[in-house]
């Protein structure tokens, strides 16, 4: 386990290049070309060998920002430029190609931290200085990167494979390192330029967030046992909250979403709590949501309200903590689930989520009527032989929900009617399609509409926020920027003519928007399909 000193904790910004253009360098051309040909293969084994040849290219300080751009996930994270605000740049840009991968990254560096009087002309004036040194497609490229609506079908895992082809690095120690770091860049960049067996010491650091693990789907308690495996499973609820990862070093508190975003300003009684804890240092992953008066969860909005606000509001959050990462200098995410639910039991007993361990059905269910009494979602069967995987989704976690639900992306909305006269109502509903079976490889298909389980609170909020994400828009809807995810509940799915994918969602109703998902997160349109019978 890598200690860092405290200041490691903060990332750190780039020197200032002033506003000044790099000369040398890789340029974005290469990367729109590269994307191109991503974007029109279906075939995965095309896309690495494209993604590891251009990735072979590049400089060592080229990798990071360079991966930011291939996944429209700039390292600089989001600079606060808008649709209309990329719009107002188009029409007018070079003929030739000259703008290096640097001279973006030192743009979008100077548009991130321009703050106070006269940022607002700074920031139109270095806009405009990119918008002008792009060729039309570059600007095309470049936009997509800046609204994160990048679609070439070079995911995540594509861009690993890639990273191990160029640099000869195996597979799983790639993935694992990425896992471990939360960084594509970082990981990247170790394999392609850093020293030998540089990546497999890639490991767990307190304060720098992990990629959570996930969990499969079962539609029943019984079903989900015998995903786990044999033998006994630890059951657990599955709380209707949000997902954190909370880091102690010393005094040091850091709480993280499952986006990895840091909100320790936002969560002061998770700190309170993790500090109460008998350790030195810790990772810790579960749940936090607030609470009624009677001790039931609040709404789901409630709890991701205190992520997106910088006060602190009268709602108070509870953390309950399902998993032990590391402990006191000790690595555990390669030991059993067993294990580390014996040091959590150990050292957080009172924040522990309610559970069980057992291997009869029964009880499981017995313990998933009662989750679902008290408020919550359901439970997950978790088996006991399972290590932490990292940012991975597999069978030795399983999810049990009494009702269906997927989170889909938001494509579209329709002017309401009547009492909803002159709000976005109605929802076009898209799945992933990560390959490209029914259109672009990495967008997204069209599945259904619904407007039920919208409140007016809700609508009131579509109709404020949709226009600022709005890509065009008809007499009747408003089409959207894919990068809303929303969680549905549906009744099952059925065979459609009218949708690309052959499907269709039945009695589909919303549940809850979910800003801590990406929309690279969301279901694919195959798990839909996989509910036709």
């Amino acid at each position: 386990m890598e200690h860092p000193h405290p200041e490691a904790l903060t990332v750190k910004s780039p020197p200032s290049v002033g506003g000044g253009w790099q000369t040398a360098g890789m340029l974005i051309h290469d990367l729109v070309v590269t994307t191109d040909a991503v974007a029109a293969t279906s075939s995965r084994l095309a896309k690495v060998d494209s993604l590891a040849e251009l990735l072979g290219r590049l400089e060592p300080d080229e990798v990071s920002p360079a991966m930011g751009f291939l996944i429209a996930r700039p390292r600089q994270g989001r600079i606060g430029v808008g649709w209309r605000g990329v719009r107002a740049f188009e029409g007018s840009h070079a003929d030739a190609s000259t703008l290096t991968i640097l001279d973006v990254d030192a743009s979008l560096q100077l548009l991130a931290e321009a703050s106070g009087a006269g940022s607002t002309g700074a920031r139109t004036s270095e806009l405009a200085g990119l918008a002008a040194r792009a060729t039309a497609e570059e600007w095309d490229f470049l936009s997509r990167v800046i609204l994160g609506e990048l679609r070439t079908g070079a995911l995540e895992g594509v861009l690993l494979d890639a990273v191990a082809k160029a640099s000869g690095a195996s597979g799983p120690v790639v993935r694992r390192a990425a896992m471990l770091s939360g960084d594509l860049g970082e990981t990247a960049q170790i394999a392609l330029h850093g020293e030998p067996g540089a990546l497999e010491e890639v490991g767990l650091v307190v304060g720098r967030p992990v990629l959570p693990m996930l969990a499969s789907t079962a539609g029943s308690a019984a079903e989900a046992l015998a995903l786990a495996g044999a033998g006994a499973a630890s059951v657990e609820y599955k709380l209707d909250g949000a997902r954190i990862q909370v880091h102690r070093l010393g005094d040091d508190v850091r709480v993280y979403t499952r986006n990895l975003a840091d909100i320790t300003s936002r969560v002061p009684e998770i700190v309170a709590a993790t500090r109460s804890l008998p350790v030195r240092d810790v990772i810790l992953d579960g749940e936090t949501l607030s609470l009624d008066e009677d001790g039931g969860p609040r709404p789901f909005q409630d709890t991701m309200a205190r992520f997106g606000s910088e006060s602190v509001t009268a709602t108070v959050l509870r953390p309950w903590f399902f998993d032990l990462l590391h402990l006191d200098g000790r690595d555990l995410i390669d030991e059993p689930l067993e294990v580390r639910l014996g040091e959590l039991e150990r050292i957080a007993a009172d924040w522990r989520v309610p559970g069980i361990v057992t291997s009869d059905p029964d009880a499981a269910e017995r313990l998933s009527k009662e989750a679902l009494e008290a408020g919550h979602e359901g439970v997950v069967v978790k088996a006991l032989d399972s290590v932490y995987a990292a940012g991975r989704r597999g069978k030795t976690w399983v999810k049990v929900k009494p009702v269906l639900t997927y989170d889909l992306v938001v494509l579209a909305a329709e002017w309401g009617s009547g009492r909803r006269s002159g709000l976005l109502s109605n929802l076009h509903l898209g799945a992933l399609d990560p390959d490209g079976e029914f259109g672009e490889p990495g967008g997204y298909v069209m599945v259904g509409k619904t407007f039920k389980g919208l409140t007016d609170q809700l609508l009131r909020w579509q109709t404020e926020h949709f226009p600022t994400i709005e890509v065009s828009r008809s007499a009747y809807a408003v089409h959207l920027q894919p990068v809303t995810v929303v969680e549905i509940a549906i009744d099952g799915v059925q065979r459609s003519t009218r949708y690309p994918g052959g499907v269709a969602l039945r009695f589909a109703r919303v549940k809850a928007y979910r800003p801590d998902k990406r929309p690279e997160e969301a279901d694919t349109i195959q798990t839909l399909r996989g509910l036709l019978r």
